[in-house]
């Protein structure tokens, strides 16, 4: 099955996200990309104002926008959005708080996947504004089940062997990494470990690192450290981007994971 990996940096402006989206989309389709991956936060970027003033229910402006295309182009794209979840009260202040949702859409499935492990860690509190999910969601791509999850979620190894056991031999990751100390590093570090834990292909698109390769390594919010990349059943890391936007297209030979569950049945 051929994959692609669309690295793009997005903003503040759900519109103009959509159009760059669509770019991508065309471009990975264009190489025979048959499932193309976005980041977390494709509709609207980290740190770019409240999340709540422009989410959209699936059968929104963003979400319809890309299926359109999806299916225009006969693929199957995955891209981080936000949904209206619920209203809190912290610290005296009402809040509207969001779902952090990973589309999924295409001639065939239009789903969403919601968070389930929301970011608070390193001083940052995702939960404040943003609901857990629930539950789990696989799909399929031409008689591939595919399972998704979403950035800080990779640290949850359960999580990744549920869903292989669910019969996924591919999982996507949106993502928004956080960059900073020996975050790299981390990232790196458990995009394998989750390969080798679920015996399944790693796809994780994550956004570009704002301010390119000469902010590299600086501490910053969860708006991107790029480094997307696709990494085998065995932990072995067959393509990884920059820091730059860019994309990736490659063919995922999914004996290997028939190989990988015979020779290592860890599930």
């Amino acid at each position: 099955m051929k994959i692609g990996i669309v690295q793009l940096t997005s903003g503040p402006d759900i519109v103009e996200n959509l159009a760059l989206a669509v770019d991508g989309l065309r471009q990975a389709a264009a190489q025979g990309a048959r499932l193309i991956v976005f980041p977390e936060a494709t509709s609207q970027a980290f740190d770019t104002g409240r999340l709540d003033r422009q989410a959209q229910e699936l059968d929104g402006e963003f979400a319809t926008g890309l299926r359109e295309a999806a299916r225009e182009l006969g693929v199957t794209a995955v891209a981080g959005m936000f949904r209206p979840a619920d209203t809190v009260e912290r610290d005296g202040k009402t809040i509207n708080r969001v779902y952090n949702t990973a589309l999924v859409t295409g001639p065939d499935v239009h789903l969403g996947y919601d968070k389930l492990h929301t970011f608070d860690a390193f001083s940052y509190r995702e939960s404040d504004t943003v609901k857990p999910g629930e539950g789990l969601v696989t799909f399929d791509v031409d008689g591939t089940t595919v399972g998704v999850a979403t950035c800080y979620d990779i640290r949850f190894p359960s999580q990744f062997q549920d869903l292989a056991r669910a019969g996924a031999q591919v999982i996507v990751v949106p993502t928004s990494w956080m960059d900073g100390p020996e975050k790299l590093y981390q990232w790196r570090t458990l995009t394998a470990a989750r390969a080798l834990d679920s015996t399944c292909w790693i796809v994780a698109a994550g956004q570009a690192r704002p301010g390119g390769e000469a902010e590299a390594g600086q501490s910053s919010g969860p708006t991107g450290i790029g480094h997307s990349c696709v990494v085998g059943p065995t932990g072995r890391r067959e393509a990884e981007a920059g820091y730059e936007p860019e994309i990736i297209v490659l063919d995922l030979d999914l004996e290997q994971v028939t190989k990988a569950r015979r020779t290592l049945p860890v599930l």
